[in-house]
């Protein structure tokens, strides 16, 4: 799978041998490859005009684009852009004409909860997805900012992310993409998938984890449980406004968004929706297995406890008898006796045989 970080062969001078040159210009040129991104931060471009699938663009073409304007009939262009590289941001913020609602999301501090709000004509969103490298930690989280219009979509992120990589997989293998909003659509459709996939990784380990805690051997994995909780919290304090926010943007659309696309969203948000149900039924049962290996926890503790308070009751005789014995004062009874030694530890034998059964009828009682 191409990563989101990665982006198209940029051209480069070759040698009469087929060789590229290595020159400055193209040792640089293969860097800024190597880091996803062109020389203004532009991971990739599609034009997507009617009925045709999409065709890539680079910044420089982007921005004839943007200064010619658009109709119908140019279809509309997807940029995605690396925010991690130092060129991005000036160049939105010259050549896109984004609005200033759009940088103040970038801007914003502290943890990103899912919106999608209207700007004037514009959607604005901010969507989290799992990285590329996602590990089922819950850090694992970033962020993408998406602009859209009628006739442009700005994606920026500053993290590869997966649901994005599967966007581009699509629109690489040639499938059309019919507007802006069922671009849109795909890529929370994308994001759905992966959150679903994700749902049954984990569930199938907590299925092996309950039967692991059914056998008595589970408590080795509180630490893991723990780890799947907290992941599953994140992703519904982050994800679940987004069905939500959808709906709110469908009472009050754009004027330029058909009814064909408001049911594209509609779909979409009851789709996301349903995972957002699953994710919250395995965050309570994860919930409940924390419940229960706590409970086999407490019970090895009050086991080992109970062994530690008989050996102490046992071990009561021959140190009190002992204790006295040891006492360097006259009278010591036996002092004088050659059997002495052995009277005492017979003593000693009857004292804690006499609570040793004592305490077993007091457990059986018990029970």
């Amino acid at each position: 799978m191409a990563q989101d970080g990665g982006s198209a062969a940029l051209p480069a001078s070759a040698l009469p041998g087929g060789r590229a040159a290595s020159t400055p210009e193209s040792l640089y040129r293969q860097t800024l490859a190597g880091y996803g991104a062109d020389a203004n931060g532009l991971v990739c471009g599609y034009r997507f005009l009617p009925g045709e699938p999409g065709q890539p663009l680079g910044t420089e073409d982007a921005l004839q684009w943007l200064r010619r304007g658009a109709d119908a009939a140019d279809g509309f262009v997807w940029l995605h852009f690396n925010l991690s590289h130092a060129g991005a941001l000036p160049w939105l913020q010259a050549h896109a004409g984004l609005p200033e609602s759009y940088f103040e999301a970038l801007h914003a501090l502290g943890s990103r909860s899912t919106r999608i709000e209207r700007d004037g004509q514009t959607l604005l969103a901010v969507l989290n997805d799992v990285t590329f490298d996602f590990s089922f930690d819950p850090n694992d989280v970033a962020t993408l900012w998406v602009s859209l219009g009628p006739r442009l979509v700005v994606s920026a992120r500053r993290q590869p992310l997966r649901a994005v990589d599967r966007l581009r997989a699509a629109v690489n293998r040639g499938e059309p993409i019919a507007s802006t909003v069922a671009l849109l659509e795909h890529l929370l459709g994308d994001q759905a998938d992966e959150l679903q996939r994700i749902h049954r990784s984990a569930a199938d380990r907590v299925d092996d984890i309950e039967d692991e805690l059914l056998a008595h051997r589970g408590a080795r994995h509180a630490g893991e449980l723990a780890r799947l909780r907290r992941l599953t919290v994140r992703l519904q304090r982050l994800l679940a406004p987004e069905p939500t926010a959808l709906l709110r943007v469908l009472s009050s659309p754009p004027r330029w968004m058909s009814a064909e696309e408001r049911e594209l969203l509609r779909h979409a948000s009851e789709d996301f929706a349903v995972v957002l149900r699953d994710v919250l039924a395995l965050q309570e049962r994860i919930k409940l297995l924390q419940d229960e290996a706590a409970t086999h926890v407490a019970e090895q503790n009050n086991r080992s406890l109970f062994t530690l308070t008989m050996v102490t009751v046992l071990a009561l005789p021959i140190n009190l008898i002992a204790g006295l014995m040891g006492m360097n004062v006259g009278g010591i009874p036996l002092a004088e006796e050659p059997h002495g030694f052995w009277v005492v530890v017979v003593l000693i034998a009857a004292f804690t045989l006499g609570l040793g059964v004592a305490a077993v009828y007091a457990v059986r009682r018990a029970r």
